[in-house]
């Protein structure tokens, strides 16, 4: 069965304290970088950022960080990029403005940087619940999500059976699709050992 994220169903509960009830949502949001911000190096920046993100809820899962080989813009440096689990009350769009502010806060401007350029951070929704929303600005499922192994290998190793409602297959189908498809991927994504991500993991949201 298809795994479905919300936990927001009142169903048979007491009236008397239904309305203090959050609904809680999970997403899944994909990180990338690969230029130094205020915090560091790449890596460093990416476990900061994990740790900011639990101001916009709570980081119930992170995968592992993953060294990775830049996408339609060839001449940069390779990039790190991780995917993690965000339980939270926001709905799509504050959330999408929340991660905005958070790129910014690590040195990331939208307006002025190249298309697929290099970057100091970069946060994604890729999944939420099983929403799917299309608009100008807010594409839900991520629309380019099954192309890129940067994202599914992150995103297979800690939901595998999460759903795409737009392609109606597993984040693991999406990744076998594309392995079929690509050029091997043991160069294009390569796991990183780093104590600095794997902190993070350990003080609470690991896989």
């Amino acid at each position: 069965m298809p795994r479905r994220f919300s936990s927001c169903s009142l169903r048979g509960v007491n009236s008397a304290f239904r309305d203090t009830l959050k609904c809680m949502h999970t997403a899944f949001i994909g990180m990338g970088g690969n230029l130094a911000s205020w915090d560091g190096s790449a890596e460093a920046t990416l476990a900061a950022a994990a740790l900011r993100l639990e101001s916009l809820g709570r980081v119930t899962c992170r995968s592992s960080l993953y060294s990775t080989e830049p996408v339609g813009f060839a001449e940069q440096p390779r990039f790190v990029n991780a995917v993690v689990a965000l339980e939270t009350e926001l709905e799509p769009r504050a959330l999408l403005k929340g991660l905005m502010a958070l790129e910014q806060e690590f040195g990331r401007d939208r307006s002025a940087g190249i298309a697929n350029g290099p970057r100091t951070l970069d946060l994604d929704i890729l999944f939420f619940d099983d929403l799917k929303i299309s608009e100008p600005d807010l594409e839900i499922p991520h629309p380019r999500l099954a192309e890129r192994a940067f994202v599914l290998v992150p995103l297979c190793e800690i939901a595998p059976q999460a759903f795409d409602p737009r392609q109606g297959k597993t984040v693991s189908q999406l990744l076998q699709l594309l392995e079929t498809r690509a050029t091997p991927l043991s160069h294009a994504v390569v796991q990183l050992q780093s104590d600095v991500w794997r902190s993070g993991r350990d003080a609470g949201g690991s896989a």
